[in-house]
């Protein structure tokens, strides 16, 4: 079983990123910068192939590694993520246990204000618990994203139109094409914490942007989980501007004023 890193960087020096990572198997990155090089090397006796790109988007990003992936197992990682000695093993293991899965989504230690999950335990991930995990939780067989024509979505992300949740988008697409989820409480890094590339506080363009990523994942039911959102978020995500103007923002975003 041969894991292969994804990775999804910005303006990062890429022939050091494999050590600041820890990174302990194949890997391919895509740095969005502002020339065009490919470089190759060696990390601890595994390959990184490197493409700085012009292009902007984490959802292209993301795309043009899976592209070129050629791994059993694809581990979507981030720049910024310091990944834990011996992840490698606990992944293959996670995945000779679940014989089954497509995917597996994995916990991944970050600030308390940031973590929007944790996996308490193993279980099957369907339609209603999705939309919580980042791409950097996600470890796919290849054959399994390709065989359904998954990608990420361009509009979607750091770098694109609207800021966040091409994590969702995908992870939706998985589900509809049929693939088998799981989630494990088995840890393997740590995020390390720096200036978001997209957030720029709860604004009226999160929350618009929020808007219309709810009317892209739940359809009819984009304003009802507008407001159940707001609900549970209101005390972190509502102190400045109320959440009565944040769901009018929402609302806009859902019907795309």
């Amino acid at each position: 079983m041969e894991l292969q890193m994804l990775v999804s960087a910005v303006n990062q020096d890429v022939l050091t990123l494999a050590e600041k990572m820890n990174i302990e198997t194949e890997a391919i990155v895509v740095n969005q910068c502002e020339s065009f090089s490919y470089n190759e090397y060696r990390h601890k006796e595994h390959r990184v192939r490197c493409y700085s790109l012009k292009e902007r988007g984490v959802g292209l990003s993301r795309n043009t590694a899976l592209m070129r992936a050629d791994g059993d197992i694809c581990i979507f990682a981030d720049e910024d993520i310091a990944y834990d000695t011996g992840y490698a093993k606990k992944i293959e293991e996670e995945f000779l246990k679940k014989k089954d899965a497509d995917i597996i989504l994995f916990n991944v230690k970050v600030a308390p204000s940031r973590r929007t999950y944790w996996n308490e335990k193993s279980k099957r991930i369907r339609w209603y618990n999705y939309g919580r995990y980042p791409a950097y939780s996600i470890a796919a067989k290849r054959s399994s994203l390709h065989s359904a024509s998954v990608s990420f979505s361009l509009l979607f992300g750091g770098g694109a139109v609207y800021s966040n949740g091409e994590d969702s988008l995908f992870l939706r697409d998985c589900l509809r094409a049929g693939l088998r989820i799981y989630a494990s409480p088995v840890a393997i890094g740590e995020e390390t914490e720096r200036e978001s590339t997209w957030f720029h506080g709860y604004n009226e363009k999160f929350f618009k942007d929020r808007g219309v990523l709810y009317r892209y994942l739940y359809g009819r039911m984009a304003i009802p989980f507008s407001l159940r959102f707001l609900m549970a978020h209101k005390k972190e995500m509502c102190r400045e501007i109320g959440w009565m103007q944040a769901y009018r923002w929402m609302r806009e975003g859902v019907r795309g004023l």
